[in-house]
């Protein structure tokens, strides 16, 4: 088994922009979303995602906290496959201008042309309890300190 560590990891997902976010649906349904990483990957096991309060998204959130979130990159030049990222953990709703200006980048004005004072909008925290990966030929999990809850 490997033994990559969260600076391993912050690498990989500078090559991956888009992640898939999985919330409780209700009735024992998952819903799934394509979302941003926004570069923002000095991974310390917290993904950041802006949203827009009256998104459904937010209300599963509001409803169920735990959330998933599935990474994977294209296959090399090469051909080996790219690495795939499953990371299990809980979403909190931040509201506080000053960590949007923290996590915010220009590019992100396309969904949301005010900057940070769009209204509506909201910062999702997603903390990791346990990541997962495989990347073609080594698989492994990631030991996250205090990620208990």
């Amino acid at each position: 088994m490997a033994s990559m560590t969260l600076e391993d990891l912050s690498s990989q997902l500078k090559k991956i922009d888009f992640c898939m976010l999985s919330t409780n649906a209700g009735s024992g349904r998952i819903s799934a979303r394509p979302m941003s990483n926004n570069g923002d990957v000095e991974y310390d096991g917290d993904s950041w995602f802006f949203s827009y309060e009256d998104s459904r998204k937010i209300t599963e959130i509001e409803g169920i906290d735990a959330v998933s979130l599935t990474f994977t990159a294209p296959p090399s030049l090469l051909g080996k496959p790219g690495i795939f990222i499953a990371v299990e953990g809980f979403a909190s709703l931040v509201r506080d201008k000053a960590t949007f200006e923290e996590h915010w980048v220009p590019d992100l004005e396309r969904w949301f042309p005010e900057g940070v004072d769009t209204p509506g909008i909201v910062l999702i925290k997603v903390s990791a309890s346990s990541i997962r990966y495989w990347d073609g030929e080594e698989n492994g999990e990631i030991a996250l300190p205090g990620s208990a809850r």
